[in-house]
């Protein structure tokens, strides 16, 4: 399979679903390429795959996909010049599907592996017609739908209706759709075989002597599939071929049908490919296969003189006897003669034998099935196919052997010519696509490496909408109902005055490492850190109904963790303080540069307080909150009122521990076990977001001291120490 249909499909998805979305589909079809090269080979299962894969994704239906796939090709192609062709193809519908195969013949000079199908036409009416599709693809029914109704639009300006009357899978391997094609068929005749000028038998008589020597390579056979006569061309090659039957001589490659007096009659319209079943040696300078009368299938060769020279008078190919010595001529080496035409003609640059193979060997034959009124019989009047001027010199032909009314003699020297500089060209593009796969994949992996560092900064959901334009505010979203956590390290300002700088950075590095490791196992999201203040919220900007559970375990989880931390300057263990607080929100990110996903509200404030009003490794946390925890298996200790200025009295409670734990090891949270339960409200769950650690200098810890703003409180706060005794 060529990348020219894969490449259609890769431009198709593109451009109606976006890059992403490709490159979702490609991962999930272990499809390695990111783009494809026309003129490459590609794996058959490569569409199938991507198919398969787009229908995941997309939620479209396959044989909808695979349709839309053949409907994006036909116009496709128009890139590479191929509608210039299409639009000539037929002069109306039917003549275009009869030219299919004729096309793909063609195509093989560009795509010499190209493995086409093949079409054929029957039981037409001024309505539409019988098309009959064999193909050694499966899976492309839906394809071929679409290709056909986009040439009927884009060439006709015809609607084309499609109908699959009978599919058939073969035991070879050959796929048999009948379609039914309803359309405005005004090709149709109901006579069209009687029209037109009628010629007289006796004008331009021509003997068949001479019909034979303009058709060299002609095969005549009868009903009864025995051939009858033979062109000069072909009997240069081949040795008693009349009175054998030709599909015992020749296999039939296209059209894809059975070789019978029915099917050749049936497609004459069509391309037909036949292929010698013997191979062909040189052994003088005239290759000559024959089959023996035994049929044993005994390779015979032309006689020639004891040193090889052709014999003059018996010509070229009909002499039996040898002349000279009386005995029968010895076969030549024609190794050396070989080695000088390779030298002459530049083929075979990778050795000598590369015509081992068999069928590189058999003669190949392409024309049209006429069949003959007056004699009763079909006439093949073909070309031979020669990839190079060495299959050409191995089989025993010459250019004076071909046909000089056609353009048989050119397609071989201009190709010869031109072989070399479209191989040197192919040979480019490849490597060229080399290096495009090699820097696309250098290219993904720096694309992973930003997207893991821009969702540390703001939550995968909210980075994906900025990038499809929408502005930075129209990100702010309301939540109802959201739990926020707050802390910090006791007496930090007094362990920054014994400490170095970086040893402030160093201790901070540790403890919010652990703390961002809690983070992605408890399902919060860490909205920022200033300085020892550490703040994360559940429930934004994933909804959860499980928000104040996530947070509560996350807050044990950081108490436990602490015994891993020490104070620089003591050697002692850190202390830290952590309010929660449950309330509304509003969420978004503001701002162009350097954007940061933050959150706004009273109750942010109000779970600030609630941090900064309790005590060294406590859990402090409000009314609301403890609502969420009371029906769950959480130790909950009323603390008492505390009277905030301008919020009034606030009942307060400590969090002491979950019921159960009995290792003091961090918990595993239950809520996250049940997968259907850890479900957000729209059903939506990111749980690739990676937390981030953001350094913080001396100068941070001064500022934040500085410029924080003075709360009144009933019960003030001067020193850790009295706070912590005058609490109860």
């Amino acid at each position: 399979m060529y990348g020219l249909l894969l490449e259609s499909i890769n431009e198709y998805i593109k451009e109606a679903y976006g890059e992403s979305v490709w490159k979702l589909i490609r991962e999930r079809a272990l499809c390695p390429h990111h783009s494809f090269v026309t003129h490459q080979v590609y794996g058959e299962h490569e569409i199938p795959k991507i198919a398969r894969a787009a229908s995941e994704v997309t939620g479209i239906d396959l044989p909808d996909l695979m349709d839309a796939f053949g409907v994006t090709f036909v116009s496709f192609v128009g890139q590479y010049g191929y509608d210039r062709i299409l639009r000539v193809l037929g002069r109306h519908v039917r003549d275009f599907l009869n030219g299919l195969d004729n096309l793909h013949e063609y195509l093989r000079f560009s795509y010499p592996k190209l493995q086409p199908p093949s079409f054929f036409c029957e039981e037409e009416s001024s309505m539409g017609l019988t098309l009959h599709y064999r193909s050694r693809r499966r899976g492309f029914v839906h394809y071929v739908k679409g290709q056909l109704r986009q040439v009927g639009f884009l060439f006709y300006q015809t609607e084309i209706s499609v109908e699959v009357l009978r599919e058939t899978d073969h035991a070879e391997g050959l796929t048999h759709v009948v379609f039914r094609l309803y359309f405005n068929n005004k090709a149709f005749k109901i006579n069209r075989h009687n029209f037109g000028n009628s010629c007289s038998d006796s004008l331009l008589p021509v003997r068949s002597d001479v019909f034979f020597e303009v058709f060299p390579f002609n095969v005549v056979f009868g009903e009864d599939m025995l051939i009858r006569r033979v062109g000069i061309g072909l009997q240069n090659i081949f040795e008693k071929l009349e009175g054998r039957r030709i599909e015992e001589s020749f296999t039939l490659n296209r059209p894809l049908v059975k070789f019978t007096w029915e099917n050749v009659l049936n497609h004459t319209n069509n391309l037909f490919e036949l292929v010698s079943r013997l191979p062909i040696e040189r052994t003088g300078l005239h290759g000559k296969n024959s089959v023996s009368d035994e049929g044993s299938g005994t390779l015979m060769h032309n006689k020639v003189h004891g040193l090889g020279v052709p014999s003059i008078e018996n010509g070229y190919g009909n002499g039996d006897a040898a002349v000279g010595n009386g005995d029968q001529a010895a076969p030549l080496d024609t190794s050396l003669e070989l080695m000088a035409f390779q030298t002459i003609t530049g083929d075979a640059p990778e050795g000598f034998n590369t015509l081992a193979n068999e069928n590189d060997r058999c003669l190949t034959l392409k024309g049209q099935m006429m069949f003959m009124e007056d004699w009763k019989s079909v006439i093949f009047i073909g070309t031979p196919i020669m990839e190079n001027l060495e299959q050409m010199f191995m089989t025993g032909l010459y250019i004076n052997d071909l046909s000089m009314h056609d353009s048989s003699r050119d397609l071989v020297l201009a190709g010869t010519q031109q072989s070399a500089e479209l191989k040197l060209a192919l040979d480019q593009e490849q490597q060229k696509s080399s290096k495009l796969e090699e820097s696309m994949r250098m290219l993904d992996v720096e694309m992973k490496k930003t997207d893991e560092l821009l969702y540390q900064m703001i939550p995968k959901a909210v980075a994906d909408r900025l990038r499809k334009g929408e502005a930075s505010v129209e990100t702010c979203e309301v939540f109802q109902e959201v739990t926020i956590l707050f802390s910090d390290v006791v007496g930090f300002t007094k362990i920054c005055s014994r400490i170095t700088p970086m040893q402030v950075v160093s201790m901070l590095n540790s403890m919010y490492t652990l703390f961002d490791q809690l983070t992605e196992k408890h399902n919060v999201y860490k909205v920022e850190t200033i300085g020892d203040a550490y703040m994360v919220v559940s429930g934004a900007p994933e909804k959860t109904r499980f928000h104040a559970h996530y947070v509560a375990d996350m807050a044990l989880d950081m108490l436990r963790s602490m015994k891993h931390l020490q104070d620089p300057s003591t050697g002692e263990t850190l202390q830290i303080r952590i309010g929660i607080h449950t309330g509304a929100i509003v969420a978004g990110v503001i701002g162009i540069t350097m954007p940061r996903y933050t959150v706004f509200g009273k109750d942010v404030t109000n779970a600030s307080i609630i941090e900064k009003t309790g005590k060294g490794m406590h859990i402090h946390i409000s009314e609301t909150t403890k609502a969420h925890l009371e029906e769950e298996p959480y130790l909950l200790v009323e603390r008492g009122t505390v009277t905030i200025k301008g919020k009034g009295e606030m009942k307060t409670y400590w969090l002491k521990e979950k019921v159960g734990d009995q290792t003091g090891e961090a918990l595993d949270t239950p809520f996250l076990a049940n997968s259907s339960e850890n479900e957000s409200d729209d059903g939506s769950r990111d749980s690739s977001r990676i937390s981030s650690y953001n350094p913080v200098f001396s100068e941070d810890v001064i500022k934040k001291h500085r410029d924080a703003p003075n709360i009144t409180i009933e019960e003030e706060v001067v020193q850790e120490k009295v706070e912590l005794d005058s609490v109860t």
